[in-house]
């Protein structure tokens, strides 16, 4: 029994270090960044970088009419952020930014776009975001780069 406990802290103590807890924070990049930029391409024109599609100005102007700014401004906001943001996220780069924006894109999706997610979807994405926002990208990021050679 004890050589089982000795094996349970040594795992322990592997995933609540430094190393453990930096393969979490970006598996959460990864995650977070996934579910934006997949949505993201949706909505561009298929073989383009960042070609807006047609179908994603109808739908800003029609399903999505309660945002409180222009369809006009509110669809090349949101496609050029699905794509900036997670691209940052995944190099760890600016990460507590990066994340709070996403949290802030997720936050107006749920009060005016689709506000019966919460439950379903809206609350992954905001603990996703406020795990990034408290903790940063973890020591395999851009982040961690920067900050090593900004203190030499």
């Amino acid at each position: 029994m004890s050589s089982i406990i000795a094996h349970y802290d040594r795992a322990v103590a592997v995933v609540g270090s430094r190393f453990g807890e930096s393969i979490a924070l970006l598996l959460t990049r990864v995650a977070l960044a996934g579910v934006f930029w997949r949505s993201g391409r949706t909505k561009v024109e298929d073989g383009s970088v960042l070609d807006i599609s047609s179908t994603t100005y109808f739908l800003f102007e029609h399903e999505y009419s309660g945002l409180p700014i222009s369809p006009k401004i509110a669809t090349p906001m949101a496609v050029y952020a699905e794509h900036f943001f997670p691209i940052l996220l995944v190099l760890g780069l600016a990460t507590r930014f990066s994340a709070l924006a996403l949290l802030g894109m997720t936050m107006v999706i749920q009060l005016f776009v689709y506000p019966e997610a919460w439950w379903s979807v809206h609350l992954l994405w905001v603990a996703l975001a406020g795990i990034l926002i408290a903790r940063g990208g973890g020591i395999f990021s851009a982040d961690a780069l920067v900050y090593r050679f900004g203190r030499r």
